[in-house]
């Protein structure tokens, strides 16, 4: 299985990833955990317009870090099973939760799960984007909160948005606390090991090619482009000599996926296509390797970032295990 623009096969298996890992990386984010205690989320639950006669539909806000109100949308079986599984699915980057109909929503309700969808708060949804970050904003997220300490950088906050959903699903009262599973694509599978990671009561993790691991990586091998391009594009406006190379990629260390998925108690099922120009292969790796619970892997030799054939079925079966 040749990688034209990727290290060998044989190497995937072993790679640990090239990123600086932030000395107090996981008191930062102890202490960040720490911090959800004191917010009340002042959850609000609204019916939508849109319904189905086997599942209830709502629009969700809750209060995240900085006073900014989180939008998911929330399907909730009407089959009476009480308490039941719980799915929480998390978009790629720049999108949204998407229509009701589409990510398998309504089948997981269908099912009998309670279905969460996050919409990424500065992203295509409906969630706030409080703002009042110093320096550039341009072209992504990735680098805002930058020129400013970690507790800034966006990712931050929306990596503890994902905990909050699944503590404020995770605590009503006809959802089973210990049978929740997160799933997403790309940013979305990125976000989906993230929210395990911090919430280790967390039962099955479903990300597919992953977004947010090893940035340094991504730039190393000359794919710091389209979804990272802003890397690339910070350098060349506000680094141009790369004096600050190191502190750079270290402060991204604060929200790279790759080193929080040590904290995963859960049962990972993840896919990679071998052909991944977007999420370079190697980045995944990075965080698939490093952990520690019972995992699985669906390598797609001939794919990239794009749909992956029967994917979405054995997710669908996979999460059926709840």
């Amino acid at each position: 299985m040749p990688l034209l623009f990727d290290m060998p096969w044989e190497e995937l298996h072993t790679y640990e990833g090239s990123n600086p890992k932030p000395a107090d990386f996981e008191d930062f984010w102890d202490k960040a955990i720490r911090e959800l205690d004191d917010i009340d989320p002042k959850t609000e639950i609204i019916p939508s317009s849109f319904q189905t006669s086997f599942a209830d539909c709502f629009d969700m806000f809750f209060t995240g870090t900085g006073g900014a109100r989180i939008h998911a949308k929330l399907v909730r079986p009407k089959t009476g099973l009480e308490p039941h599984p719980a799915i929480l699915m998390f978009h790629g980057y720049t999108d949204s939760a998407g229509d009701w109909s589409d990510k398998s929503k309504l089948g997981f309700a269908a099912s009998g799960c309670t279905v969460a969808a996050l919409d990424c708060r500065g992203q295509g949804g409906l969630s706030e984007d409080v703002g009042g970050t110093k320096g550039t904003t341009m072209r992504g997220q990735i680098i805002r909160g930058l020129e400013e300490s970690p507790d800034k950088l966006l990712f931050r906050q929306i990596f503890l948005d994902t905990a909050l959903l699944a503590r404020i699903v995770m605590s009503m009262d006809d959802v089973d606390a210990a049978r929740v599973g997160t799933t997403g694509i790309s940013q979305g599978g990125g976000l989906s090991l993230v929210c395990a990671a911090l919430i280790p009561e967390i039962k099955l993790v479903a990300p597919v090619y992953p977004f947010l691991c090893d940035y340094r990586r991504s730039w190393d091998i000359d794919q710091a482009k389209d979804a990272y391009f802003e890397l690339q594009d910070y350098f060349r406006k506000f680094d141009p000599l790369h004096k600050r190379e190191e502190e750079i990629f270290t402060k991204l260390g604060y929200i790279d996926v790759q080193y929080l998925t040590p904290r995963i108690k859960a049962e990972v099922m993840m896919a990679v296509g071998l052909m991944d120009t977007i999420c370079p292969p190697s980045t995944q790796f990075a965080a698939y390797n490093k952990i520690k619970s019972e995992k699985s892997l669906r390598v797609y030799p001939d794919f990239g970032h794009e749909n992956l054939p029967g994917h979405s079925d054995e997710i669908f079966q996979f999460m059926s295990r709840l």
